[in-house]
């Protein structure tokens, strides 16, 4: 089985309506893949998500859930789970209300705790993602150590995102390393600098895998040393069309020796 994965939040413009899903997961099909992380789609329900699915070959490998739901309903994200076949729940950041303090981030581990033991109990992992904004510093010691060095690695596991590690101005293979074992699913995308507009500085902006500077040979040998099971391709913001951008970061991907 392939280990690449789309993660759907970069044609979230696509996955509207059902038609429209079922249209893009063919596209998706077509361009190679064989998984897809569910994020951002339409009022679509759990039934039809996963028939869509199978009808087009694709693993549902991870989700990002909220935090309002996997705190309220957590029996409802792990019925869709089970639905779905998928053992990987993750959330795409957290609360606004805990990202300004050293105590709203110790107040998010344990809280991650909370959720990620609930999901365990169900055979379910759980995994934050972060961006960039979680390597603000407390003294010698930034957001996103707090987050998991304040939390169980049995409950509370990484979905590192390559871009935004290097966007806070940290590595993104050290991170990976340094999240051995605790790391089901990677996304990756890479970094470009672009000409500005006005004629200014260049400006970071979110690029295929492959097409940007990021060291995507060291990012890939680490995740294979410890054993990264998923690699979702995400680009927030496309510079082409989006699943031209999947088409890009896929090709490049399987030329660097993922299958």
């Amino acid at each position: 089985m392939t280990q690449i994965a789309a993660q759907l939040f970069t044609i979230r413009d696509f996955t509207k309506t059902r038609a429209d899903f079922a249209a893009s997961m063919a596209k998706i099909r077509d361009i190679g893949y064989r998984a897809v992380q569910v994020s951002q789609i339409g009022d679509i329900t759990d039934a039809d998500v996963k028939r869509i699915c199978d009808d087009n070959g694709l693993t549902i490998c991870n989700t990002h859930a909220s935090v309002d739901l996997l705190q309220s309903d957590p029996d409802a994200v792990i019925k869709q789970h089970r639905l779905w076949d998928c053992r990987h729940v993750a959330i795409g950041g957290m609360p606004l209300e805990n990202r300004g303090s050293e105590t709203g981030f110790r107040r998010f581990a344990e809280i991650a705790n909370q959720i990620g033991e609930r999901l365990a109990a169900a055979g379910l992992s759980f995994s934050y993602h972060n961006h960039s904004f979680e390597f603000i510093k407390f003294g010698a010691v930034s957001g996103l150590e707090l987050i998991f060095d304040e939390t169980d690695p049995r409950y509370v596991q990484a979905e590192l995102d390559t871009y935004w590690i290097q966007h806070g101005g940290a590595d993104p293979v050290a991170w990976i390393e340094r999240m051995t074992g605790r790391m089901p699913v990677i996304h990756l995308k890479d970094m470009v600098m672009l000409p500005s507009a006005d004629g200014g500085q260049p400006q970071q902006a979110m690029a295929e895998v492959g097409k940007g500077n990021m060291n995507f040979a060291g990012i890939l040998e680490a995740c294979q040393r410890i054993g990264v099971e998923w690699y979702a391709v995400e680009q927030d913001i496309c510079q082409r069309d989006p699943f031209e951008s999947l088409a890009i970061s896929y090709r490049n991907l399987r030329a660097m020796g993922l299958s």
